[in-house]
């Protein structure tokens, strides 16, 4: 029997109720932290696809059918190789074009058309083949991969995904082989042609061009330099955006998550020709000999390929310092989210630039082109910018200590490999066994770690129903 004025206290449904007589009742969480995920998780389970794809790949790299001299290579720069295709990173330590046979060259090229478009949408449609079903936890993987939140329709939209990709592919195709074929090019061929414009749509970056020299025979061919910015542009946008732009053909009309992309791609794309084009403008090594309208294409190109591809035209350690400062920007932002393109995405780093700016119009809540963001989502961008920045630092201390390269060299390689972009100042094929593995892990953390850890974040959401006291902390 319960006294008159002493609360009765019971715990139902995994809270704690506290009752008295003339008060409503208190309900306190007893659980304020939602359940572990489980080892099996999605985000897991895209990691071990991730590297059993690496794995498999390496080992049919190692045989002597795989290399053009018929001879064995070694487990690292099998693994290097897997690993950077995998991830269509693009750094190499042996010429893509000369080391490999025909066959290798095969498996370079499923290995980043399997990364590039993400290994879950090939399972998927083989699985969809053969009649196979769909669990939620299947599509929930799925939507992971794509960087969507529906799970309705979700074998329609893979199926989507893909013939966007194979039209972008054969449009790129016939464009390269029957320029090629039309001036004569070296090596010109449908397998060049077609790995070529993989590579570009991937923003994959290898090539089969032989000598480590990528595009720099194609310097003054503005049909096959603009087709392959056309491809890497409209992988690292994604079909997302793109859909999304065909669909309601007006501005004002698409979505918030495209209309940050389209406006934060654009910026970065002509802040980057404005750029390269007044910083090496005079430059001996880069574009000072070149006539004037091919400056305007060469700081074109290279602003769209640095930011994710890694194709080059020029020498990239013949840059100016203050020129591969900035390309290590460009590599730190990427692409779209749900794209071929690695970075913190350019999402990520619109979010960031508009919430500075509503902050700094004294603004309490974060809002763009007539939407409120967020702040979880803000808190997300903020989060995974500070953990891919610090995860860049260890590396690069970690690469100072095995490696004695400059600094600017190393930071340079770091913010590549995290990017998955794959341009390079030269130094990857000299770095030490110990450097070369650490860049493998770098490859692999850049590609998965962003859209996994945001997956965490999502899931790790606590749902408290009390808040501490505020306080203030100086800042400034």
């Amino acid at each position: 029997m319960t006294e008159p004025n002493k609360p009765a206290i019971k715990a139902v449904a995994g809270k704690l109720v506290i009752r008295r007589p003339g008060i409503r009742a208190l309900r306190v969480p007893l659980k304020l932290v939602s359940k572990p995920s489980t080892p099996f998780s999605s985000t897991l389970l895209l990691g071990y696809g991730f590297a059993g794809l690496i794995i498999l790949g390496a080992l049919l790299l190692i045989f002597p059918f795989s290399s053009a001299s018929g001879s064995f290579t070694s487990p690292l720069t099998a693994f290097f190789t897997a690993t950077s295709a995998s991830t269509v990173t693009g750094l190499v330590i042996v010429d893509t074009g000369t080391y490999w046979s025909s066959f290798g060259q095969a498996v370079i090229f499923c290995l980043f058309q399997i990364g590039g478009l993400g290994f879950i949408i090939g399972a998927t449609l083989m699985l969809f083949a053969i009649g196979g079903r769909f669990g939620l936890r299947d599509r929930l993987l799925i939507s992971e991969s794509l960087g969507v939140n529906q799970l309705s329709g979700i074998l329609g939209l893979v199926t989507r995904v893909a013939l966007f990709a194979f039209i972008a592919e054969l449009i790129g195709t016939l464009v390269f082989y029957f320029r090629w074929t039309y001036t004569g090019a070296e090596g010109a061929s449908w397998w060049t042609a077609v790995f070529h414009s993989a590579s570009a749509f991937n923003n994959c970056g290898l090539d089969l061009f032989g000598n480590f020299q990528s595009l720099a025979e194609f310097r003054n061919d503005p049909v096959t330099l603009l087709m392959t910015a056309l491809l890497i542009m409209t992988g690292s946008t994604g079909y997302f955006v793109i859909a999304d732009i065909l669909k309601n053909r007006h501005f004002s009309k698409l979505a918030l998550d495209s209309k940050i992309v389209i406006c934060t791609t654009l910026f970065l794309i002509i802040s980057g020709i404005l750029f390269y084009f007044v910083m090496e403008f005079n430059r001996p090594s880069t574009l000072g000999p070149l006539a004037f309208s091919q400056k305007i294409l060469e700081s074109f190109f290279q602003s769209v390929t640095v930011r994710t591809a890694g194709f080059s035209t020029i020498n990239t350690g013949n840059l100016s310092q203050i020129s591969i400062f900035f390309t290590c920007l460009l590599m730190f932002i990427g692409g779209a989210t749900g794209s071929t393109a690695g970075g913190i995405k350019v999402n990520t780093f619109g979010t960031l630039v508009v919430t500075a700016i509503n902050m700094i119009r004294g603004r309490e809540h974060i809002s763009a082109f007539g939407r409120q963001i967020p702040r979880q989502t803000v808190t997300r961008a903020l989060t995974l910018a500070m953990l891919y920045l610090a995860t860049a630092g260890v590396v690069i201390l970690l690469l100072t200590i095995s490696d004695n390269f400059s600094i600017e060299k190393i930071i340079f390689e770091t913010f590549s490999a995290m990017g998955t972009v794959g341009a390079s100042m030269g130094i990857t094929p000299d770095l030490s066994t110990g450097g070369k593995i650490i860049l493998i892990f770098t490859m692999f953390i850049g590609r998965l770690a962003p859209l996994s850890f945001m997956a965490y974040l999502v899931r790790r959401r606590e749902q408290v129903e009390l808040e501490y006291p505020h306080e203030a902390i100086k800042l400034g």
